[in-house]
């Protein structure tokens, strides 16, 4: 064996090793948080039904759950939330706090697992999105919600999906599973990609930022690798990344809808959402973008905090615009 291979070994090594670790992290902080009495739908005014199968393959990947308010005036706004975990980990279930937070605030909510890499490489995630989304325009009204309403929230990779699937409902492309959303004719009156990792394929532009700590570094490898993994599929890698679609000359079909972009100034991949900005200003599209100071990565996740607090609340004037315009 090499040095090189003997590197190689031990890098993945340290990736696997850390993302066993971050996952287990998340994880705990999660069912900890649920712990809390605070924590309980019921108390917000909310239901929820759990895991609905939006592709019929009993995969646990393909679950979604519905939070919305108990008492409810028909037919209401529609969250579709997307989680993050760098493509690799976490789910629906880790990410439960978003779902009761927009649905306390009047939302139908549908919270969505989708499949992960490795062991499912790009493009399983923008596929699972895209049917949890055809899923929810036809099937929104069923649970009180207005499929003419619907806005797509994610944070980190599901801030990336959150954009690629704007993307697929506002460009026509040519995959199969990007036409079909294309082709049910409802573009999201609202896209939130918060604190999002939006150009995969080059991961180490991040790093001439200054200097980042070597587990930050591998976990941000480790997204990229995982995620591009497979082979190049047949209509190239554009959907994994949203934000070189956005800065392209390429004019969309129909119009892209207002964005709301927050990220704090301490986040290693803060400079994706200034670009984002930049690329959506240049074409004429709203864009809320908020630097919160300080903030590291997924802040918002944290509510306790003052400015997770203050993200909410400007997040949630956002709904409230998009669904007055």
């Amino acid at each position: 064996m090499t040095m090189g291979q003997r590197r190689s070994l031990g890098e993945r090594f340290r990736q696997r090793v850390g993302g066993v670790a971050a996952e287990a992290f998340f994880q705990g902080l999660s069912n900890a948080a649920r712990l809390h009495p605070q924590a309980r739908p019921e108390r917000h005014g909310v239901e929820v039904i759990r895991d609905l199968d939006y592709r019929g393959t009993g995969d646990d990947f393909h679950l979604l759950d519905v939070y919305r308010p108990i008492e409810r005036n028909e037919p209401l706004p529609v969250v579709l939330h997307i989680h993050g975990g760098g493509f690799r980990i976490l789910s629906k279930d880790t990410h439960w706090v978003m779902g009761l937070a927009f649905a306390r605030r009047g939302a139908i909510v549908f919270n969505v697992s989708y499949r992960l890499a490795p062991r499912h490489p790009f493009p399983a995630a923008v596929e699972d999105v895209c049917a949890a989304y055809e899923w929810v325009v036809e099937n929104a009204a069923r649970f009180g919600g207005d499929p003419s309403k619907l806005i797509i929230a994610g944070e980190s990779a599901g801030a990336n999906l959150t954009t690629a699937l704007t993307v697929a409902t506002t460009f026509e492309r040519p995959e199969p599973y990007a036409r079909r959303v294309f082709e049910r004719g409802i573009v999201p009156i609202g896209a939130m990609p918060f604190c999002g990792i939006l150009h995969v394929s080059e991961i180490d532009r991040y790093f001439e930022r200054g200097k980042l700590s070597p587990w930050v570094v591998d976990r941000m490898r480790e997204v990229s690798s995982a995620y591009l993994s497979g082979p190049e599929p047949e209509h190239g890698i554009d959907l994994a990344n949203p934000l070189v679609m956005l800065e392209s000359e390429l004019e969309p079909d129909r119009p892209l809808p207002p964005f709301f972009a927050p990220v704090g100034t301490k986040d290693p991949i803060l400079d994706d959402t200034r670009r984002l900005a930049r690329a959506l200003e240049r074409r004429g599209v709203p864009c809320e973008t908020t630097y919160y100071a300080g903030e590291p990565h997924a802040f918002h996740a944290f509510v306790f905090r003052q400015n997770a607090r203050r993200c909410w609340a400007d997040a949630y004037r956002f709904v409230d615009r998009c669904v007055a315009d």
